[in-house]
């Protein structure tokens, strides 16, 4: 969506600190030996504390209300009470909900507990690289220009960017045109981020694959080539200048 008036703005606010509340919360909450579905449950009752509806489970019918994904499972996880936290995963969390209207959309991997297995090089490499794409982003800049900078950064850094997954327009639904904000040079994508457009980014950097795959299940995704792939969003208005970043309150960077 493009903002045109105040009203607009408030609304993609409330929204956007829903989403971005529930996360930071989830991500306190999460703790070896608590199950994935328990840690749903938690973040499905903060949204409707907050009078905000599961986006996943309102477009696309998700069996939960956040997509939870742990260590070779890459995004659209299903939350499961057979699935059990342990010190040292990798847990990436996604939550993007409709409040008054509005949509947005935040997620971030983090490590459970003790960084044990090795995963927090990968974490520190996704929110860093989110953070500079994002404050590259004005209106005229080249979407692909963007998927170049993210690619070239995990690369320097020794790693790969998935690409089949991609951030993309939000605000009055889930998913909106801009519909591809790839993580890599899109030669054939010659859109611009436009002044006053809504807009999730996401980084999408991964240890061996560079593509997802779908499970049995339907929904959840794992590498083609196996790995692990940390992911970070926020929600931003493009402007002139510096973007702003809806979705602030979920601290990712920090």
């Amino acid at each position: 969506m493009s903002i045109i008036t105040e009203a607009e703005l408030i609304g993609m606010k409330k929204a956007s600190e829903a989403v971005a509340f529930t996360l930071k919360e989830m991500r306190k909450f999460a703790k070896p030996g608590i199950s994935t579905k328990e840690l749903d449950d938690y973040g499905g009752q903060i949204l409707n504390d907050l009078g905000a509806k599961s986006a996943p489970y309102l477009t696309y019918g998700f069996p939960g209300w956040t997509c939870i994904s742990v260590d070779n499972e890459f995004c659209h996880g299903i939350p499961s009470d057979k699935r059990i936290l342990q010190e040292g995963d990798l847990i990436n969390i996604d939550v993007s909900a409709e409040l008054g209207g509005f949509w947005s959309d935040n997620g971030g991997s983090f490590v459970i507990g003790s960084d044990v297995n090795e995963h927090q090089k990968l974490v520190e490499a996704s929110k860093d690289i989110l953070h500079k794409a994002i404050y590259n982003i004005k209106g005229g800049v080249r979407i692909s220009d963007i998927g170049f900078l993210i690619e070239t950064e995990a690369k320097k850094r020794g790693y790969k960017v998935i690409k089949n997954l991609t951030g993309h327009g939000v605000g009055r639904s889930l998913h909106e045109a801009p519909h591809e904000i790839a993580n890599y040079r899109d030669r054939f994508n010659q859109t611009r981020f436009k002044k006053n457009s809504v807009v999730a980014i996401e980084t999408f950097i991964s240890t061996t694959s560079t593509y997802a795959e779908t499970l049995q299940d339907g929904w959840t995704m794992v590498g083609n080539k196996g790995g692990f792939m940390a992911q970070h969003e926020h929600t931003i208005v493009v402007t002139e200048g510096k973007p702003i970043i809806l979705t602030e309150m979920n601290e990712i960077w920090n």
